[in-house]
């Protein structure tokens, strides 16, 4: 069940306070008395905390099978914390939340946001539930952004981090600006305050979405079960309008606008973690290529790095549809830092 933390007036690296901030998070087995046996979870782009317990609106590959009692992060021996990133539409402070000074949702008066306000946020949560030090900080995409920048951030609070289909910068396709383009083109748009429309950002919405997927890799991790291309297509579909219901595009902007600021290849001296990187054979947003030169400038900062690959044909969602084929190096890498 998803739960609520307020953490306060919250200074934002670009300038200004977002002000009564809170996160969204759920959390799985206890926290040791010491308060650090914890794992932080950090989800994707376009999903949310719950990426944990799987089904559909796991963007990059619910981690069903990565996260509970006996599995490589195993709940009966660590607190693991699940965070909805700041700026998400799932929870936490974001666009459609109500601006303090108005009364009415941010819309697209939101402030600007960068990854190291979304890790700031987050420590704040820690710190309120007696959180004292991670064992890591483990996510896939986005979420392995944030894992990154945890370890520049705040370098002796977390012994590990695991950054699944991911990368030290973003990839041009993440760029928000055509995107933003779009969205203004739907009729309903209205110069961003499009809330209040009966018929909102749904029909845009759901073809971002439907793209998105197919982007991912989702049409061939059905195709195992869905030998029928119409069939596959209906539940891509299902899932595109599932999705749509509940997101909002400004939190798409909000967030695809944070990675304008994320470069971390001349920071990575700064981190004291052990990493392990992984990647997905048939990536497309993240290449298997990319290891040829993250793996170097791991080594040539002196970070203690190892490297994953998972052979798949499911793209940016083999890390948790593939999950079998990586928990042995996940579950080995947890312990190994212990």
């Amino acid at each position: 069940m998803t739960q609520f933390q307020e953490i306060g007036d919250l200074p934002l690296r670009l300038g200004g306070v977002l002000r009564s901030a809170r996160l969204a998070y759920i959390t799985r087995g206890r926290l040791a008395p010491d308060g650090r046996n914890a794992v932080l979870l950090t989800h994707g782009y376009t999903s949310s905390h719950h990426f944990i317990e799987g089904g559909s609106g796991a963007s990059e590959g619910g981690w069903s099978g990565l996260v509970g009692p006996g599995r490589a992060i195993d709940t009966e021996r660590f607190f693991v914390v699940s965070s909805n990133m700041l700026g998400s539409a799932f929870g936490s402070t974001a666009p459609r939340s109500t601006n303090p000074a108005t009364g009415r949702p941010y819309g697209p008066d939101f402030p600007a946001i960068t990854l190291t306000d979304i890790v700031a946020a987050q420590r704040r949560l820690l710190d309120a539930l007696g959180v004292r030090g991670l064992h890591a900080v483990v996510g896939p995409s986005y979420g392995g952004f944030q894992a990154f920048t945890w370890g520049v951030e705040h370098p002796d609070f977390a012994r590990g981090l695991v950054a699944a289909v991911s990368g030290l910068t973003a990839p041009a396709s993440l760029d928000p600006t055509p995107l933003a383009a779009r969205l203004a083109r739907d009729p309903n748009w209205n110069g961003g305050h499009y809330y209040d429309h009966p018929g909102g950002m749904l029909g845009t919405m759901m073809a971002v979405r439907e793209e998105t997927l197919r982007r991912y890799g989702l049409d061939e991790e059905l195709a195992r079960e869905m030998p029928d291309p119409a069939a596959r297509d209906a539940e891509i579909r299902r899932r595109a309008r599932e999705w749509a219901e509940a997101a909002d595009a400004h939190s798409l902007l909000v967030l695809g606008r944070a990675l304008r600021h994320y470069d971390l290849r001349g920071e990575l001296g700064r981190i004291r973690a052990r990493v392990l990187y992984v990647l997905s054979r048939t990536d497309r947003l993240f290449p298997p290529s990319l290891a040829a030169e993250v793996m170097p400038a791991f080594a040539a900062a002196g970070v203690v790095a190892e490297y994953a690959e998972i052979d798949s044909e499911h793209g940016h969602l083999a890390s948790g549809t593939e999950a079998a084929k990586w928990a042995s190096a996940l579950e080995r890498f947890i312990e190994d830092i212990g």
